[in-house]
This record gives C-alpha cells, structure tokens and sequence, in this order.
C-alpha cells in the first residue's frame, strides 16, 4: 500500500513537472499568446521606437519543436547563444524542424532567448524591456510563434510565411512567373 502511494505521487510530480518543463500544456501556450497578443493589440514602445499594434500571433508546433530543441541544447551543454555549439544557427534550427520557406512568397524568422526567468511573466517583463527582444515581439511579419521552457532556459522562435495567391500559383504553374533566388 505504501509503496503503491509513493508511486503515485512519483507519477503525479512527473507528470506536473513535465507539462511545465517542456511547455506543452495548452496554459503554458495560451498565457504566452496571451501576454504577446494583448501588447501587439496596443502597441508599444521598444527602445525609443513607436511599434503600432500589430496582428495577433499562433502558435505553431514547428517552431516550438525548433524552440523545445534549442532550450534542452544549451540546458544539457551549459551555454547561452542563438548559436548552438555544433555551429548550427536560428535558421538552421527552424529548418531542420520543419518550418521551410520553399513554396512561399516570403519567410521571415527570429528568436528571443533568456536565462534564469522563474515565470511567463517574468521572461516576457525582461524581453518587452529590451529594445531587440521586443522588436522581434512587435514584428509585424511575424505571424507564428513557439516558445518553450526547459529547465531555466527560455526560447521563443518567430516565424511568418506568406502564400502565393491562387491568380500566382497559376502563373508560376504556366511558366508565365518567374522566381527569382536572392
């Protein structure tokens, strides 16, 4: 009986910490959308520059798998960059997630990164106050985000893809648009 008591517990103390620690709960998602959309909604100073308010954010797996991936990186290595240690960077990360430009008009990507925050609030307080985090935030061709929380570490990967029209689609099936690579 004793021992069936521990065990439960043991389950209860993982599960609780894993949903926090790997931010999959729909909470952890829905108070980072939260608390990114109502500033986007008003719209805010970063630095000394007025942003006006920009479109709401969604959240999207890929980038949070990007996100999740690079946290657990730095955890487990004990760094702190927006390069990982094997060289690889914020694109290659992203891309290797599975959130890929080809296909679309225009990819636009960014990332906040944070150590040592103890809450959403906190983390998202610190990166509104810092001029560069808080342009990524205000972005307005960022239209995706994926945030996660391993350990002490926080990442927040910013995407924004933008479709062709169904009237481009149809030239560029034809042959009558050309892309061009820059």
């Amino acid at each position: 009986m004793k021992r069936s008591i521990v065990q439960a517990v043991f389950i209860l103390v993982s599960l609780f910490t894993f949903g926090k620690t790997y931010g999959q709960s729909a909470d952890f998602r829905n108070e980072f959308l939260s608390s990114i959309n109502a500033t986007r909604a008003k719209g805010c100073n970063c630095g000394d520059t007025y942003f006006p308010p920009a479109p709401p954010l969604t959240w999207n797996n890929k980038l949070f798998d990007a996100a999740i991936g690079h946290a657990k990186d730095m955890a487990k290595r004990n760094y702190f960059s927006h390069t990982s240690q094997d060289g690889r960077s914020m694109e290659d990360r992203i891309v290797l997630a599975g959130y890929i430009f080809k296909g679309f008009k225009s990819f636009a990507i960014g990332e906040n990164i944070a150590q040592g925050q103890q809450s959403i609030a906190e983390v998202m307080d610190g990166w509104f106050k810092s001029e560069g985090h808080c342009k990524n935030l205000m972005n307005r061709d960022f239209k995706e985000v994926g945030v996660a929380q391993y350990n002490d570490y926080w990442v927040q990967d910013f995407g924004g893809r933008t479709s062709f029209t169904a009237e481009q689609q149809k030239l560029i099936k034809s042959g009558k648009y050309r892309l061009i690579k820059n």
